[in-house]
């Protein structure tokens, strides 16, 4: 049943999202009055192509076949990407794009309004939304990255517009490439990159994109974005120059790839990319679509294709709820998370480019896989399924043998040879008896994942003396009964995990002590017999919560160092493969490397490298007596997640200095230092922290946070982001993550053996048949 209340429809702003929402609510509803209000002619339009997937066109098709075939006539076709580097070009295929000219697009729309009878208003300003609202059942507010509709109404849609870093130009070219083409200018000034791609006319021969037929001279058109840094935009001088100028100059960088031809501009300027977040999406009558709602980068070319998307969401919503304010919660509700999603993976393409030089070193088949998978959205699997004869290079580059996956290959560290890249990550069980002691649940969990194929099993955060314990159900290492407890769980793993190596992970819980199991009250303090906690600085955790702690003085710090190197010692004669030193998560020696926590006026406080200072003292201490054939990594939270924390300059110095005084590998993750973060969650969310340490310094990085499948583990693996990938929920899941994933990718080999009583499990199960669900909105 559709709204009753939304026969008076006001569209502010003749975008593609405005247009095509003006289209399909008159088209459900041909009664309807829809007005578009559009500021510029009907030919005025910023920009040159726009790319839409295949999925946005399924839904095109689906609600409105007489757009959808005027836009197949229209559109330039190919599935081809250059990335070129160095002076090679990686070309990797089998990717699908659809691209059209905007203006072409908006003549589509503009005839498809004007069939059904939607008014359309140009070259006039929309009334305000309150105005409009007053007289109308419904306003659309599609006025663009700039809305002036979310700007007036702030206070009811609370935007946030973040600006970011990197500076871009929107030019075009008079011929089609035969490519999405991505190359990369390492200047005097630094580096620049091109995003090309062809929106008219195709080709002369080769890889002709198909689509809008051309002149006999075959010319064509192209859309050309050219990025860069800020600095290296300063450097360059283009912070001076005019709209012709800028176009002159980038044309003689990118000289090679245009054939000496030139650029021209269509209103162009040098830009910011700024992303667009709403909390709310609607205010009354008012609803928020496409840029005026959000933006993603466009390097992962979505900004019309969610605004497309978000017209069919509002239109189809319309028409299935009962009234207006259920219409636009159905709208929001269905198309946040989608967006959310989307702006997730634009961020990660939009932060690859800014740190784009960080790459620049790599060899060009990673350098190309790396960019080809930077979103996330494109991953090895499915670049594998796209281009075998590409993939196929890659991984040979790589190092990985016939058959073999990139997680299952081997990687030493001094002595040490892990069987492949999996690791399970240090997980607090606070299940140890009261005096530390690991028992038969330690044993059987940490066994269970030794069976279950892992390279490297590691412990727990093992405390180094009863102070330094987080809960009462934390182990030890401070006394011979532990040893010999851990001694017993090592023995297994050598003894039955078929090659699987079991690391020990030393730790302090510093001011974060003394308290409760997790599932009795995370954080909390114990209702009785609490201990003295100590810190950096005398600052709780927890205000009003928790300790104070005391502050370490001299023989304070001398005292813990001396812990760590007994149960070093111990752990040494436990027979642990590798050692982790703990320095994240808020515990002791991560309280001395953050600014937050560490407010002291000594040689301790102040300064990264006097921040240092006792943390390396404590790695010294313990690097000393730690067996010298075997590695020893560092874990650190390489990002507070709160302002005023570790930098991104903090981190890399903290990962150099561990390195430079024998370090192994730098164990990245983030956060948990202070309870005011605010964590960025999403998939892999912490992998660009292990990703800028492995790349900046060439220091090998474990990367953890939110890496749930073995397409993720391989993907990082091959864009060299990662060395050893670490994940702990999805091993809480299944024991036997390693083991599945392999099976299912058809592997079998030295990298992943099943434990022979359990070979029969190697294959999946069969399982019963599962229908598809049928779509759900049908428009016509």
């Amino acid at each position: 049943m559709p709204s009753p209340d939304t026969q008076r429809i006001a569209v502010v702003g003749g975008g593609p999202g405005g247009l095509y929402a003006a289209a399909l609510l008159k088209r459900l509803r041909p009664g309807r009055e829809v007005t578009v209000w559009e500021r510029n002619a009907p030919d005025d339009t910023f920009g040159f192509g726009v790319v839409l997937s295949d999925e946005t066109l399924g839904g095109i098709e689906h609600a409105d076949p007489a757009v959808y075939a005027a836009l197949s006539e229209a559109f330039v076709r190919w599935d081809t990407i250059d990335v070129v580097h160095r002076g090679t070009t990686q070309t990797s295929g089998g990717h699908g794009f659809a691209a059209l000219e905007r203006r072409t697009l908006l003549r589509i729309l503009h005839e498809r309004c004007a069939s059904l009878g939607v008014r359309l208003r140009f070259r006039t300003e929309a009334p305000p939304a309150a105005e409009l609202a007053a007289s109308h059942d419904l306003v659309v507010a599609a006025d663009g990255v700039h809305s002036a509709t979310r700007e007036a109404h702030a206070r009811h849609f609370r935007p946030t517009v973040t600006h970011h870093r990197n500076r871009y130009i929107w030019l075009a070219a008079d011929f089609a490439f035969d490519a999405f083409r991505f190359e990369i200018a390492e200047t005097g000034h630094g580096v620049m990159q091109l995003h090309a791609y062809p929106f008219a006319l195709p080709s002369p021969g080769g890889r002709s994109p198909t689509g809008v037929r051309g002149p006999a001279d075959g010319s064509g058109a192209s859309t050309v974005i050219v990025e860069m840094r800020h600095e290296v935009w300063r450097a360059a001088g283009f912070d001076s120059c005019g709209t012709a100028e800028s176009a002159e100059r980038c044309a003689k960088v990118f000289a090679d790839a245009l054939g000496g031809r030139p650029l021209r501009s269509n209103k162009s300027s040098w830009l910011t990319f700024a992303t667009v977040t709403n909390q709310h999406w609607s205010h009354g009558r008012t609803v928020l679509l496409g840029d005026a709602a959000h933006t993603a980068h466009f390097s992962i070319g979505s900004g019309t294709k969610l605004a497309v998307e978000d017209a069919l969401a509002l239109a189809a919503c319309i028409e299935e709820q009962p009234d207006l304010p259920a219409a636009l919660a159905a709208y929001e509700a269905e198309r946040r998370p989608v967006v959310l999603s989307t702006q997730r993976a634009a961020a990660a393409s939009l932060r690859w480019f800014e740190e784009l030089p960080q790459y620049a070193h790599q060899p060009p088949r990673r350098f190309a896989f790396n960019l080809l998978t930077r979103s996330r959205r494109v991953t090895h699997d499915n670049l594998r399924l796209r281009d075998p004869g590409f993939t196929g290079a890659v991984e040979e580059e790589f190092g990985c043998p016939p058959g073999t996956p990139p997680m299952f290959t081997p990687l030493r560290l001094r002595g040490l040879e892990l069987r492949n890249r999996v690791v399970v990550s240090p997980m607090d069980m606070y299940s140890a008896a009261a005096d530390g002691v690991p028992g038969d649940f330690h044993l059987v969990h940490l066994g269970a994942r030794a069976l279950g194929g892992a390279g490297l099993v590691m412990t727990e955060m093992v405390c180094v003396s009863p102070e330094g314990r987080i809960t009462p159900g934390c182990t030890g290492l401070w006394t011979d009964e532990q040893a010999d407890a851990w001694t017993r769980i090592t023995r297994f793993v050598h003894d039955s995990g078929h090659g699987a190596a079991i690391g020990v992970q030393l730790g302090h819980s510093g001011r974060k002590g003394s308290t409760r199991r997790m599932w009795e009250g995370i954080d909390q303090p114990l209702d009785d017999g609490n201990w003295p906690v100590v810190a950096a600085s005398p600052l709780p955790y927890a205000h009003g919560v928790s300790q104070i702690p005391q502050t370490l003085d001299r023989d304070g710090m001398d005292a813990v160092r001396d812990r760590f190197t007994e149960a070093a010692r111990r752990a040494a004669r436990c027979g642990f493969d590798l050692l982790e030193l703990h320095c994240a998560h808020g515990y002791l020696l991560s309280g001395f490397l953050s600014p937050l926590t560490n407010r002291r006026t000594d040689a301790y406080g102040g300064s990264v490298e006097n921040r240092l200072r006792f943390p390396l003292e404590v790695f010294d201490a313990v690097r000393a007596v730690w067996p010298r054939e075997r590695p020893t990594t560092v874990r650190i939270s390489a990002t507070d997640w709160f302002h005023g924390g570790t930098s991104d300059a903090d981190a890399l110095a903290v990962a150099r200095a561990f390195a430079a005084h024998g370090a192994d590998a730098i164990d990245v993750s983030t956060g948990q230092v202070v309870p005011e973060e605010r964590p960025g969650y999403g998939r892999s969310y912490q992998t660009p922290y292990a990703d800028r340490i492995r790349n900046v310094l060439g220091v090998p990085v474990i990367a953890v946070g939110a890496i749930s499948s073995w397409d993720d583990v391989n993907s990082l693996l091959l864009a060299g982001r990662a060395d050893l990938c670490a994940l702990a929920r999805p091993h809480l899941h299944d024991p036997h993550w390693t083991l599945h994933a392999a099976a299912e990718q058809g592997y079998e080999g030295p990298g992943a053996p099943w434990p022979l009583p359990y070979r029969a499990g190697s294959r999946p199960p069969p399982t019963g048949r599962t229908d598809a669900p049928k779509p759900r909105l049908t428009l016509d």
